[in-house]
């Protein structure tokens, strides 16, 4: 159980919610945004002594019965109601270290799939495996090391952290919120893994900006449907883009297709014989 952690995101998402969200009525102006904690206490069906030490990070661990009645007060997301019960210890435990082995079968699939750029994260973002046509869509992966390969330091601390984009997308700003709500649930589910928490405390200490969105303790974005690519070869490619978690390790097989027919696909189509050497992005 990490109870700092635990009173940090009870009180974050205190202070987003009016009385109004909740059915009580608005009253006198208040001093402070966001309901009182003896508003929750009520709400959650708790004694307001122990909400208080709850959010202090002086109490003993909840029970279930508890979380779900502070989740229900609270008007948690069913994401945000599983990282809750992650930083009170009552969810299953994963192991100590986080995966980085793809199962030999998800490699077979990634060379079969037709006109699919494919490519396997793990659960701090870096590139673990990756077909043909991810490559020539976004950089060949092969020649970097380990730590190059992961896209939230790219995201924040490489070319593109000023204002650039990496790989040239439409949707850098959503994609690095996504980075940050992903890695404040795997920070939860592997708080003993250095890799996991050294690279948080690399991103925080070398992106400002990394530390505002951190700082939020938000843990869902909303899913990117769709992406464009602007590729120094064939211009820009639309696709649409399909991630499927692969739970026994805790990765992400990340897929990009185009519609049949369209510009897009003739794009794909074009870099899947080009090869990885038709063009590299500066950003």
């Amino acid at each position: 159980m990490d109870k700092q952690e635990l009173g940090a995101f009870l009180r974050s998402r205190r202070e987003r919610l009016c009385p109004q969200d909740v059915g009580l009525p608005t009253g006198p102006r208040r001093r402070t945004p966001g309901l009182r904690r003896e508003e929750v206490a009520v709400l959650a069906h708790i004694s307001t002594e122990y909400y208080v030490r709850l959010e202090q990070g002086r109490a003993p661990r909840p029970s279930a019965e508890v979380l779900a009645g502070i989740a229900g007060a609270l008007r948690l997301t069913d994401a945000e109601s599983g990282h809750l019960h992650v930083l009170a210890g009552t969810a299953p435990a994963r192991a100590g270290l986080h995966r980085r082995d793809v199962r030999p079968s998800i490699l077979a699939l990634l060379e079969r799939l037709p006109r699919t750029a494919g490519f396997v994260i793990s659960a701090v973002f870096e590139v673990l495996a990756w077909n043909d046509l991810a490559a020539a869509l976004m950089e060949d992966f092969a020649p970097l090391a380990p730590r190059d390969r992961n896209l939230a330091r790219r995201a924040f601390l490489g070319p593109a952290r000023d204002g650039a984009t990496p790989y040239g997308i439409s949707d850098a700003a959503e994609f690095r919120y996504h980075v940050v709500t992903q890695l404040r649930t795997t920070v939860a589910r592997y708080p003993a893994d250095q890799d996991v928490t050294g690279l948080v405390d690399e991103l925080r200490t070398g992106s400002p900006h990394f530390a505002r969105l951190w700082e939020r303790h938000d843990v869902q974005a909303a899913p990117m449907l769709t992406k464009t690519f602007r590729h120094p070869t064939v211009g820009e490619v639309t696709v649409d883009c399909d991630t499927l978690s692969l739970t026994d390790r805790d990765q992400y097989l990340v897929l990009y297709t185009a519609p049949p027919g369209s510009r897009s696909a003739e794009a794909l189509d074009l870099l899947n014989v080009l090869g990885a050497e038709a063009g590299h992005y500066s950003a």
